[in-house]
């Protein structure tokens, strides 16, 4: 199916990697060519998007999505994961906690702030993950990473169990959320649950399961699931090609975008073909003049 460019969004199964997933994908539509926008740990679920075949080639356009997130944290233990996977780091406290109590242990984490990234993370460390190195026990120091937390919000507490809704940057830990959280109580806490509601502009309502995809793929219907190529950054306006501009394009020349039109001095600029399928996209060179940074 190699025909296929563009996004499917998966709702991620509990248990599996993000690279479990991809393989999965790759057998279900007959590709090699398929990469994820941002992983998900192996205990979340919900949306997981997959940019397929010559649409791999836009995964640069989305590095800064921002990620929706519900989930819940446990206190009482942490855990050297900081996640429900881990082991526990300490003894049980079993705590006695009221809503206000977990608000202020929560507040510092709304807005600009500096984040850890948990010990078991992909972050690279001297070019090995993090993770591998942790594995080993080899001591890691992960430097902090300026985060931004639109969102925090307590939804409810069911006896020491705490569950969030959260609205954050690009590169935001969850789970160092919950870690952090817990220190500043006293109690220790982990990542208990979490589910991704949305990534950029990918939702839950697109998503599918990996058994609703691989029944689409029997039926020769796989292509449904597919959020096309074209349709994929509305943000940046688009100009409609003719067949010699398209083969110019191809070529790697600058192409001229409408000058009657506001477009035409945007700094990036979808070229479509008349059929309507992405040719390119292409970065402002003189007013009206782009030039392809990404050709398909």
């Amino acid at each position: 199916m190699s025909s296929m460019n563009g996004v499917i969004v998966v709702d991620k199964p509990q248990g599996w990697t993000s690279h479990d997933v991809v393989g999965k994908m790759r057998r279900i539509a007959g590709t090699r060519k398929i990469g994820h926008l941002g992983t998900l740990d192996p205990l979340a679920t919900g949306v997981l998007p997959l940019l397929l075949n010559r649409a791999t080639r836009l995964a640069q356009f989305f590095t800064k999505n921002d990620k929706l997130y519900e989930g819940s944290i446990r206190f009482g233990f942490a855990t050297d994961s900081y996640d429900a996977d881990g082991e526990p780091a300490g003894p049980d406290t079993a705590p006695h906690l009221t809503l206000e109590q977990v608000e202020q242990c929560l507040a510092p984490y709304r807005g600009v702030f500096d984040q850890t990234p948990p010990p078991v993370s992909a972050k690279k460390i001297g070019g090995k993950k993090a993770y591998e190195l942790a594995r080993r026990n080899i001591p890691v120091e992960i430097p902090p990473v300026t985060i931004t937390v639109h969102e925090l919000t307590l939804l409810g507490l069911d006896g020491r169990d705490a569950r969030i809704r959260v609205h954050c940057s690009s590169g935001a830990y969850i789970r160092s959320i919950a870690h952090d959280a817990g220190q500043r109580l006293g109690a220790g806490a982990h990542l208990a649950a979490l589910r991704r509601l949305a990534s950029g502009p990918f939702t839950l309502a697109q998503a599918h399961t990996l058994e609703e995809l691989e029944r689409l793929a029997q039926e020769d219907r796989l292509a449904q699931a597919l959020v096309p190529a074209a349709e994929l950054l509305p943000e940046i306006p688009s100009e409609i090609v003719d067949r010699m501009t398209e083969a110019q394009i191809r070529q790697g020349r600058t192409f001229r975008a409408s000058p009657f039109r506001s477009r035409g001095t945007a700094r990036l600029i979808k070229a479509l073909s008349r059929e309507g399928d992405l040719v390119a996209i292409g970065e402002i060179r003189l007013p009206n003049l782009y030039q392809p940074i990404v050709v398909f």
